[in-house]
């Protein structure tokens, strides 16, 4: 079933597995702010029985970043250029960037597990695309590169938090500093990548991966899921403490005692 199909982005649904898939292949998928709006409505799209949301890119790139026609005095048709931007007030342009920003902050929702299938190019956005989901499975010619601070910006699309939990501190001001590619074989060694795959054996190792999620109990999966993401930010303590009152509301809802 689809349920959303444009601006370059298509939201199909199949039971508990949805899948977004950047439509764009003629261009790499290269991003533009009607993407994001579509992005983020389908994240709003999304039925209420969803456990595992797919992301993927048609053609030979899951997506090689923001579409340079946003530096242009032109920009895009309907849409102000990022140079025009620029000269507002800095309150307006806050506002404009946090709207950006929802294209990429759903997918790391509690009641959800996202999986990020990428192949080919992953530069920029897309490379930040990529970060926003929980799960990355990667085909053997994956390049992910972080070009931003390369072209005097910073990466301001949600990614920068993701990637420093996945590779720490260092090896992230690296990769963004230097602008330079990681390819699938570092990508699995420093926890960017879950799995690395054949191009061709990419769909059905997503596949698997969905279908083995979908085994587990949702609610389990959805106190797991929180436990884990909470943990950074918790002490030891108080990560035991959250540990003990997540197997409560399990065993409680086990016993037929829940609220």
């Amino acid at each position: 079933m689809t349920l959303l199909d444009k601006d370059g982005v298509r939201l199909t649904v199949d039971d508990t597995i949805a899948t977004v898939t950047l439509a764009n292949a003629a261009k790499r998928n290269a991003q533009s702010p009607a993407m994001w709006r579509a992005l983020a409505e389908a994240g709003s799209l999304l039925p209420g029985n969803v456990r595992i949301v797919v992301l993927r890119g048609e053609g030979r790139s899951f997506s090689a970043g923001l579409d340079r026609q946003a530096f242009t005095p032109e920009g895009f048709d309907g849409e102000p250029s990022f140079l025009d931007l620029a000269r507002g007030a800095d309150s307006e342009l806050d506002a404009v960037i946090a709207e950006y920003q929802e294209a990429f902050t759903w997918w790391r929702r509690t009641d959800l597990v996202s999986i990020a299938a990428v192949q080919g190019h992953a530069i920029g956005a897309g490379f930040q695309l990529a970060l926003a989901c929980d799960l990355r499975v990667v085909a053997e010619d994956v390049q992910f590169a972080m070009r931003e601070t390369s072209l005097g910006l910073v990466p301001d699309l949600t990614g920068t938090h993701p990637l420093v939990g996945l590779v720490g501190y260092a090896r992230a001001l690296e990769i963004c500093a230097t602008g330079r590619f990681v390819h699938a074989a570092e990508a699995e060694r420093v926890g960017l990548a879950n799995l690395v795959v054949p191009n061709d054996e990419l769909d059905g190792a997503v596949a698997d991966l969905a279908a083995a999620l979908v085994a587990a109990p949702r609610d389990a999966v959805i106190e797991t899921k929180a436990l884990l993401a909470g943990a950074a930010g918790r002490t030891y303590e108080e990560q035991r403490t959250a540990e003990r009152a997540a197997q409560a509301r399990r065993l409680r809802d086990l016993a037929g005692l829940g609220e």
